[in-house]
Formats: C-alpha cells, structure tokens, sequence
C-alpha cells in the first residue's frame, strides 16, 4: 500500500492546452509584478526629488518674537518728549500706545516688537 501513494507523489505532466493556460499566466504574473515594480520606483523617484528641492525652510512669521528662556523680553519704545501713555493694546507682536502729547493733542504709536520700531504714527484730530 505504499506504493500507491509514491506514484500519487509524482509530477503527471500536463496536458498541453493546460500548460499554455500556465505559461500565460506566469508571463502575465511576471509583467504584472515588473509593472509594480517600475510604478514604485517612480514614486520613490518623486518622493526623492521633491525632498532635494524643496523650497528652504521660511524665518519665523512676522508673529513670532524670540525670547531667550527664562528671561524677559526688554526694550525701549521712544515717543515724543512730553507724551503721556493713555491707553495700549497689544495684538499679535504689535502694541498700539494711545499717547497724550505734550501740547495736548492725542497720537496713537503703532510699534513692532519684532522688529523693535515704531511702525505707525497716527494723529487723532476733530473735523
């Protein structure tokens, strides 16, 4: 009884029809693959081409200001001789300083902490 499964073991060759059906479906398993293939090496090829030329990376936004941990930003904002502070507001890195000046009329001072200037002046006046 053992030899029967032996002879099961063996290979039968298979009909010709069936082994072109098997050739073809190894070529097409092969050219499938091989497609695969080309199509991830293109992606990999993009991915690595918009890595070497992406743009440098941007300076902090004009919002950022840079503090040195564990100290406090310093500076000075200069106004007019006389000028005295009535109200500010802060937004973002600009403070706006509503100022009384020493001849009586009102300013508002628009400063930049970043750039640490005054980059507005604005007279309050009546028509």
């Amino acid at each position: 009884m053992a030899r029967p499964l032996a002879e099961e073991d063996e290979e039968k060759p298979l009909d010709p029809k069936v082994e072109g059906v098997r050739r073809k479906l190894v070529r097409f398993m092969a050219i499938n693959l091989g497609l695969l293939f080309l199509a991830l090496m293109v992606v990999i090829a993009a991915l690595v081409y918009k890595a070497r030329n992406a743009p440098p990376a941007s300076p902090l936004p004009a919002g950022d200001v840079q503090v040195p941990p564990g100290e406090p930003l310093t500076g000075d904002i200069v106004l007019p001789v006389g000028a005295k502070v009535v109200s500010q507001s802060l937004s973002g890195n600009r403070v706006a300083i509503d100022a009384e000046l020493a001849d009586g009329s009102r300013e508002i001072f628009v400063y930049d902490i970043a750039e640490r200037r005054i980059i507005g002046r604005f007279a309050i006046r009546n028509r």
